[in-house]
């Protein structure tokens, strides 16, 4: 170290540690083959809804900026959200269908939206589609809204039961529960990685992103879930937002970061009576 700045040597070691800490598909067997076996359950369960899935709906004009809306049969009971992971630079809404499977056998209708990636947006633009997101979303159903996402999808739904979010006062009303699954909370550690060059976080807007660093929304209810097998930087992410939010987290038994989201097909697991109620 000289002249109080880190060496290029260190700066370098401290990325490579910081890389392996937040890399999941290294760390879960098989993990190459997740990716095609949701394309092809999320494309099977669209096909099998029929006309209650309303596909590729705006929320506003850019090419991302829209939703899938699934219905179930009879009035809704209320409207869930969910928001896909990639660490903001992959994905979108057409992989995960397949998931609104366990609340619509509740009588819940379920949006799934996409939003804009970085290198073209920044993560604050995602967090303001986020909002525009539910809003549009909510025009169309009736009823409490409960929000959940994955990772990179479970900040942006974190990002909605923050106090700040500019929801307005009807529409926060409705917002009833966010489950963040294995959420990134603290984006700091995330301007040491490699996904960096892409997300371009400076100091600022890495505070001022992060739901473990602002207040909660008041009468937003608020469960953390994670798997018990993610890496211990997830791990981390979920306790600290649980400690900063003063709202409970549960574990989930044997799930990695690929598999913790399969519980929301199933209409009674603990993570979707966590999302809906019992």
């Amino acid at each position: 170290m000289a002249g109080g700045r880190m060496s290029s040597s260190s700066e370098e070691n401290q990325r490579v540690v910081m890389d392996r800490a937040y890399a999941n598909g290294e760390f879960i067997p098989g993990a190459e083959a997740y990716f095609p076996r949701w394309e092809a359950r999320a494309a099977a369960f669209r096909a099998n809804l029929g006309s209650r899935a309303r596909l590729d709906l705006a929320y506003g004009p850019g090419a991302r900026q829209r939703f899938d809306l699934f219905l179930p049969e009879g009035r809704p009971q209320g409207l869930a959200l969910f928001f896909h992971g990639g660490y903001w630079m992959a994905g979108d809404r057409s992989l995960w269908s397949h998931l609104a499977a366990g609340p619509l056998a509740r009588g819940w209708a379920v949006a799934l939206p996409s939003y804009t990636l970085a290198p073209e947006a920044r993560i604050a633009e995602m967090t303001a589609e986020a909002d525009r997101a539910l809003a549009a979303a909510a025009a169309l159903v009736e009823g409490p809204i409960a929000v959940t996402g994955h990772s990179a999808g479970g900040h942006l739904a974190a990002r909605l039961a923050c106090a700040e979010a500019p929801l307005p006062a009807e529409l926060a009303a409705r917002l009833r529960h966010v489950v963040p699954i294995s959420p990134l909370a603290d984006l700091r550690p995330l301007r040491l990685t490699a996904m960096n060059d892409t997300l371009r976080l400076d100091a600022a807007e890495a505070e001022a992103e992060s739901p473990a660093l602002l207040p909660r929304r008041p009468g937003c209810a608020v469960t953390v879930h994670v798997g018990q097998q993610e890496r211990p930087a997830f791990l981390w992410q979920a306790r600290l937002l649980s400690e900063e939010w003063d709202c409970p987290w549960q574990v989930a038994p044997g799930r990695h970061h690929f598999d913790v989201i399969d519980e929301l097909e199933e209409p009674d697991s603990p993570l979707t009576t966590a999302l809906l109620g019992p």
